[in-house]
């Protein structure tokens, strides 16, 4: 925020302090009154609530931080005025109404959080024209529509956070031009089709997060290749096929791996007997087949689930795997039901304590 020897070198930019007069304009409810009290001709504008303005280019605002105010209105288009800003967060409030297309105009905007809001319509294509955009964050929203395949340009993007909307359509191929992106996070929407298998462009991902859509078809060979990954989660969609044997070699730094309420066949991955930063494993509600591979080394294992599947033989022996998980010492949940395993239980299970 700039200091008062900086405000009395000039009366700042006109063009901002109307913008964000226009913004106030726009909020109808205010209940904790910061907006609405500190902003106001008695104070010069960059020592307005939320409000930092850069030293360099005096009295310009750059960040707007609004955030967790329970703010209710919408926000102004002429939030796009503000050319200097660099930080709009906005999230935790109760705006309506769409995503001001205007925000395409913030061409130094670097971080751009709207999640835990009420606001609907499309994403807006223009934001693609925020070419510096490091975070894009519009989860828990009621947004609709495709995700436009224009965002693929933004190749600064870090973080693609669009869960928990209404979203359609299918994932455009055009987002495996994300060189930079960490976190893809798009769960609990209606999108359909199939993942593109540009995907596995996505060399710097980390968080793969896809479940509760309805995506369908097989999971392309590059998304098992992209070796950064720790956090595999697409449960709950359509998706069918095997999974390769060489899984947890490639993807040796997995701490997350979750496919349940899928249609996988085939049997579980030998080199899951690698996986030793594995925490979850979740494989629930498929229809795999064949034996449990060996779990020795899964040491760092808390929650394995293998319910519902068609695992086992229906012969003593089937459950020896049971044995492995003893050094699994911080392991919570362990649910192998509803499959078609045969035997008892190994006496080591008894030293599975933290169960």
């Amino acid at each position: 925020m700039a200091s008062n020897m900086d405000l009395e070198l000039g009366g700042g930019n006109e063009t901002d302090r109307l913008a964000l007069l226009a913004i106030k304009a726009q909020i109808h409810e205010d209940p904790n009154q910061p907006v609405m009290t500190s902003w106001n001709e008695s104070t010069h504008f960059c020592m307005w609530y939320g409000v930092t303005c850069n030293r360099r280019h005096l009295q310009r605002v750059t960040k707007l931080n609004l955030t967790s105010l329970k703010l209710s209105g919408s926000i102004s288009p002429h939030i796009g005025n503000l050319s200097f800003l660099r930080e709009l967060l906005l999230y935790d409030n109760s705006l309506t109404n769409k995503i001001p297309p205007e925000i395409g105009h913030l061409r130094r905007l670097r971080i751009l959080t709207l999640r835990k809001n009420s606001l609907n319509g499309p994403i807006p294509t223009s934001i693609s024209n925020c070419f510096n955009l490091r975070i894009l964050a519009v989860g828990y929203n009621l947004l609709v529509g495709n995700i436009a395949p224009q965002l693929g340009s933004l190749s600064k993007l870090e973080f693609l956070g669009l869960q928990v909307n209404n979203l359609t359509g299918k994932i455009s191929p055009f987002l495996g031009n994300l060189s930079s992106l960490d976190s893809l996070v798009a769960y609990e929407n209606n999108l359909v089709g199939s993942i593109p298998s540009s995907l596995g462009q996505l060399k710097k991902l980390t968080y793969f997060g896809l479940y509760a859509n309805r995506l369908s078809g097989n999971i392309p060979p590059s998304i098992y290749n992209i070796s950064s990954l720790l956090n595999f989660t697409i449960s709950r969609n359509h998706f069918q096929g095997s999974i390769p044997p060489s899984l947890f070699s490639t993807l040796s730094n997995l701490q997350y791996f979750s496919i349940f309420g899928n249609q996988f066949t085939g049997s579980l991955p030998l080199s899951i007997s690698n996986a030793t930063n594995l925490a979850e494993f979740q494989f629930q509600k498929n229809k795999l087949t064949g034996q449990v591979p060996n779990l020795q080394k899964l040491r760092n294992l808390r929650k394995l689930n293998i319910a519902s599947n068609h695992l086992g033989s229906g012969i003593d022996g089937d459950l020896s795997f049971l044995s492995d998980l003893t050094n699994a010492t911080r392991l919570e949940w362990l649910l192998i039901g509803y499959n078609n395993f045969g035997g008892t239980l190994p006496a080591s299970i008894s030293n599975v304590s933290t169960v």
